[in-house]
């Protein structure tokens, strides 16, 4: 069972925050901008890129280094921020874990389930809370949404429409399963946020339009089945000019009672009764901070107030899982069973292991279904 102790400091939370590219620099604004947390450490292989996004920022007094351990204890860090590329996810997030520190890393948790699985391990073996930032949850019309879902009785459908055109250039127009591995995991975790549920199965398919300017294929449509007997249907493309969609897709929520839909920015529309058959009203959006500087509030929340985060490893693993196993089907042109995906990875996490801690946390669970997404515990100082 993993145990993660609150954070008793009078004044702001002390970060690290690691990697210091294009998204790093988002992210010293989003530290910056939020009173309760205070930029403290900035570590980067190439520390000459740390010193000029400070200087672009206008920071100062900000330590800069290479390595995580050394940075945190020289400035007493109390968390770490994690915006390294993905391969580097594992082994910043370890060892920041197992020097003691709590990480907010950005999405995707790892390169694959199997690394995933032995963060969630590593989390426990450590005690140090692991939260993956899904930075699309934090939207406060989704949020709208999510209420709204909630009120539409049984879910039958839901749809995601997601249509750009972006020209990235660079190694996303080379990579392969563009869309699903880089873009998809926003819906595929925001639809597990609407609905409180997991699939069980998926199937998709990929292909690459005649026009496209990626090398690989990059649209898809994806149908995932639940248990509940729910059915969502993703259906996207990046290389879809004109009439495009938002970042976020458009969505519409099919239940007993009614429709809602979102343009993926505005507050959704409703067209449903309530449980005493009135018309379903909207309720009003919250005022909270949105994308990245959402996903820090509720990390640094989480920190103060032992609450655990929606985006807690053990969960998120569920959400990489779902891009894993489309990726699957599309590859191998046949239906794919989520526990499958996540049992066959747990397998590949034990073999691989080399951290004697984490490999008998795997050891101990016999399997990553069933209460695994349960495993956290808070204990306050």
């Amino acid at each position: 069972m993993t145990t993660f102790a609150t954070i008793d400091t009078p004044g702001p939370l002390r970060l690290v925050q690691v990697g210091a590219g294009g998204m790093g620099k988002a992210w010293i604004e989003a530290i910056t901008a939020n009173p309760d947390v205070e930029l403290v450490g900035l570590v980067d292989l190439n520390t000459d890129t740390a010193h000029q996004a400070l200087a672009e920022k206008g920071i100062e007094g900000v330590a800069v280094g290479t390595s995580v351990g050394e940075i945190a204890a020289a400035t007493g860090a109390h968390a770490v921020v994690n915006v390294t590329v993905p391969v580097a996810h594992h082994p910043v997030n370890v060892e920041a874990m197992f020097a003691g520190l709590p990480v907010l890393c950005e999405k995707p948790a790892a390169p694959t389930v199997a690394l995933a699985l032995s963060l969630a391990a590593g989390s426990e073996a450590s005690g140090q809370l692991l939260m993956i930032s899904q930075s699309r949850r934090y939207f406060n019309s989704l949020a709208q949404l999510k209420a709204v879902t909630s009120e539409l009785g049984e879910v039958g459908v839901i749809t995601t429409e997601f249509f750009k055109a972006p020209h990235f250039g660079g190694f996303r127009e080379e990579m392969d399963h563009v869309l699903l591995v880089d873009m998809a995991i926003h819906p595929f975790d925001a639809v597990r946020y609407l609905t409180g549920q997991d699939p069980v199965s998926v199937y998709c398919e990929e292909f690459n339009p005649a026009w496209s300017w990626y090398k690989n294929d990059a649209a898809a449509t994806a149908i995932f089945e639940f248990s509940s007997g729910l059915r969502y249907v993703y259906s996207g493309s990046w290389c879809a000019d004109g009439a495009e969609t938002s970042w976020n897709g458009q969505w519409r929520v099919n239940g007993e009672r009614g429709t809602a839909v979102w343009d993926g920015e505005q507050a959704p529309l409703v067209d449903a009764s309530d449980a005493s058959g009135g018309a379903l009203a909207v309720p009003a959006a919250a005022d909270g901070p949105e994308q990245i500087a959402g996903s820090l509030a509720e990390f640094a929340s989480a920190l103060r107030t032992g609450e655990v985060p929606d985006g807690q490893i053990h969960s998120n693993v569920h959400s990489l899982a779902m891009v894993e196993a489309a990726v699957q089907s599309a590859e191998t042109g046949q239906r794919v069973r989520i526990d499958d995906v996540l049992q066959a990875a747990y397998t590949q996490a034990l073999e691989a292991e080399k951290n004697a801690e984490v490999k008998a946390v795997l050891a101990a669970w016999g399997s990553p279904l069933g209460s695994f997404t349960g495993r956290v515990e808070v204990l306050s100082n």
